[in-house]
């Protein structure tokens, strides 16, 4: 049943990104928006493909994992669209937290930094997946099971809203009225992937935004945004891009310091720095008040 509910997610959605990214990858030649090049486009299919990969190497654990614990929920949910419901609701949720973690825990960061290194912004890059995320991804969902949510259907719901959150990544398509409030919108993302000092760390969740207006992470699109990372890594190369922050903590460690400032440098916020030789987003958004 789930691979039967799974397949038809693919045959559902596999021609409608394929009808959108064609629109979208015209619409930018026509308009000469610049919306995509090669590179990035090769880019992001290697390292979704990676992803996937991992993914399906690791699904029977996911689902061992989570069927382990599901004996001990201590509630049930009799009604099918309340189970669903509330499955999609709490499922972002904990999205949302996985989401957070991975941005203000920098060992998670150089695991996420991959869907972020993208100084473009398309329907393909929400394809360029943290590589490695699926290695622990699971953990953050074994609540649901304890909530009385099966397996297959938690691995099922995660696929699902991942449709949701790849169309999400656009240029073409603006403000959204009153879906603006509580969900997640291509304006929302846009600011995701912003660099800029007031975008970053703003807007994690997937498909619905009320997480951020109630966390204080929301904030709205206004300035222009600026696709990428704050420092770039200005390269495509297949190693370099799904390694380069790991490289960079080592350059870190390997600095006089004491112990504690080693432990910062993995578990601590990105661009947490001992000496201020580098700024976290926290720090870059109150320099940008001071000079506001």
């Amino acid at each position: 049943m789930e691979e039967f509910r799974e397949s038809l997610l693919i045959i559902i959605s596999t021609p409608i990104y394929a009808l959108l990214i064609g629109l979208e990858l015209g619409l930018s030649y026509v308009h000469n928006k610049r919306y995509y090049t090669t590179k990035g486009l090769f880019t992001n299919v290697y390292l979704s493909a990676l992803n996937f990969g991992l993914d399906i190497l690791l699904r029977g654990v996911c689902l061992f994992v989570l069927n382990y614990f599901y004996p001990f929920h201590f509630m049930e949910i009799d009604n099918v669209l309340l189970y669903w419901a509330c499955l999609l609701i709490a499922e972002d949720f904990l999205y949302y937290l996985l989401h957070y973690v991975d941005h203000y825990c920098r060992l998670f960061w150089a695991v996420h930094i991959t869907h972020h290194s993208s100084e473009e912004f398309n329907l393909t890059v929400g394809f360029r997946s943290s590589v490695f995320q699926p290695l622990y991804r699971f953990i953050y969902f074994i609540p649901l099971s304890f909530l009385g949510f099966k397996g297959t259907d938690v691995m099922f719901m995660y696929a699902a809203t991942q449709i949701y959150g790849i169309l999400i990544h656009t240029q073409s398509v603006g403000k959204l009225g009153f879906l603006e409030w509580f969900m997640a919108t291509p304006s929302h993302h846009r600011v995701h992937h912003g660099s800029n000092p007031k975008y970053l760390d703003r807007n994690m969740g997937m498909v619905f935004i009320i997480w951020d207006r109630l966390f204080g992470t929301f904030q709205k699109e206004e300035e222009t945004v600026t696709y990428g990372l704050t420092n770039n890594i200005n390269t495509h190369h297949p190693v370099k891009v799904v390694f380069h922050e790991w490289q960079s903590i080592l350059q870190d460690l390997r600095k006089p310091s004491p112990f504690s400032a080693k432990f910062m440098y993995v578990f601590g916020p990105p661009g947490w720095s001992h000496d201020g030789s580098k700024k976290t987003s926290r720090q870059l958004r109150e320099e940008l008040k001071k000079n506001g």
